[in-house]
């Protein structure tokens, strides 16, 4: 390991970089640069990861390299395997104030996820704990065991006004390690307790094993699970999402949660221009074959690290697509690779952005899809006891 030079402090690389895993290397034999070491990660390390490297975050007032010294001692370096370590936050509801999403509170049982998806919108959010959006996001993960018990205090509070609860808009509720740890069905529990609404978002085949408690739930209008589908070609599934649930998987469990009386949506999310874009209509029509009656998309999103993430992947797997992909973006983001305005961030504008939405919008027509929208009811809401309170006769 070697420290940067303060030229190199504050990653990610600049837009105007060539992506590094492709830079040139100069004449045979010759070193390679700086830039070029500085996220070169072997395949056989990163295997069954999503991203290319391991950056360091943008608050770091370091960047830490690995690079071979003339020993071979990058090969000694271990893969990188998942660890799970505690979060102790002290509460588990968080708040936004967001205009343009439907919901303004959230549950997130996990920090990182191993689902590992490329195009994470997330990812930036682990340099908040001196990590790497890159691979540490999908290897060093945070598991927050004690969220059913602050849930079910929050809940308690005297002043607790109920309104539908998201989870799984950041990271996902069903990745890997919640099969161990089931967090997210002891939050499942105290809400189904509670009576309390909650809207769940997973590309995790493993929400099935909770349908018990989301079918008691669903018949009362407290909850109801949407199913990302990327695509249903599973070669470029398991490129973009190596860890995440097969296509077949998740159409299939969005027809076991129909068949179970679930209200289920599909999202196409995101859509990404020139690389599966085109799989928008094959799409909605397998879910609405499985009994899906809702859908929504999302337009792929670049904030921060996570364009220069995702622009290595792609030099990595598709680089011939490389500069078409990028230039039907920029003509979505209004010449940028990212905007992040409200209103448009998740639709983007201009000409292609417009024939995206139209071509779902018509799609939805002619399947069926959004003619009505399921509504969770709060009517149910039972303030969980305090410790300590006496229980009412009446």
């Amino acid at each position: 390991m070697s420290k940067a030079s303060s030229a190199l402090r504050h990653p990610p690389v600049s837009p105007a970089s060539v992506p590094p895993v492709l830079a040139p290397t100069g004449p045979a034999g010759a070193s390679p640069s700086f830039s070029e070491i500085a996220i070169a990660i072997d395949r056989e390390r990163r295997r069954g990861r999503g991203a290319q490297s391991n950056a360091s975050g943008r608050f770091e007032a370091e960047a830490r390299v690995t690079f071979d010294d003339g020993w071979q001692s990058l090969d000694d370096l271990p893969p990188f395997k998942t660890t799970v370590a505690l979060d102790t936050s002290r509460k588990v509801i968080t708040r936004n104030e967001s205009p343009d999403i439907g919901f303004d509170r959230s549950i997130n049982p996990y920090r990182g996820c191993e689902h590992g998806c490329v195009y994470c919108f997330a990812r930036p959010t682990h340099a908040y704990l001196g990590m790497s959006p890159g691979l540490d996001f999908e290897s060093k993960l945070f598991a927050k065991p004690d969220a059913p018990a602050l849930l079910e205090k929050e809940l308690a509070a005297p002043g607790y006004e109920p309104k539908m609860i998201a989870i799984g808009t950041n990271t996902d509720p069903y990745q890997p390690i919640e099969r161990e740890h089931k967090i997210m069905r002891g939050i499942l529990e105290v809400l189904e307790r509670a009576g309390h609404p909650v809207g769940i978002v997973t590309k995790s085949a493993l929400v099935m094993r909770d349908v018990d408690i989301l079918s008691r739930m669903a018949q009362r209008n407290l909850v109801k699970v949407a199913l990302s589908v990327t695509s249903l070609d599973p070669k470029l599934a398991r490129t973009m999402e190596p860890r995440a649930s097969t296509p077949s998987k998740r159409i299939e469990a969005l027809r076991q949660l129909s068949a179970a009386g679930i209200p289920t949506t599909v999202m196409v999310a995101p859509v990404i221009p020139a690389l599966n874009d085109s799989e928008i209509e094959r799409i909605l029509d397998s879910a609405a074959h499985a009994g899906v009656r809702e859908a929504s998309y999302v337009l792929l999103r670049l904030p921060l690290e996570v364009r220069d993430l995702f622009r290595e992947w792609l030099m990595a797997h598709y680089p011939d697509r490389y500069r078409h992909v990028f230039t039907l973006i920029r003509e979505m983001r209004g010449g940028r690779d990212y905007d992040s305005q409200w209103g448009t961030r998740m639709k983007g504008t201009g000409p292609m952005a417009w024939m995206i939405g139209r071509r779902f919008e018509m799609a939805c027509e002619r399947l069926g899809l959004n003619k009505r929208r399921s509504k969770l009811t709060t009517d149910h809401f039972a303030r969980p006891p305090r410790n300590g309170e006496q229980l009412s006769l009446f």
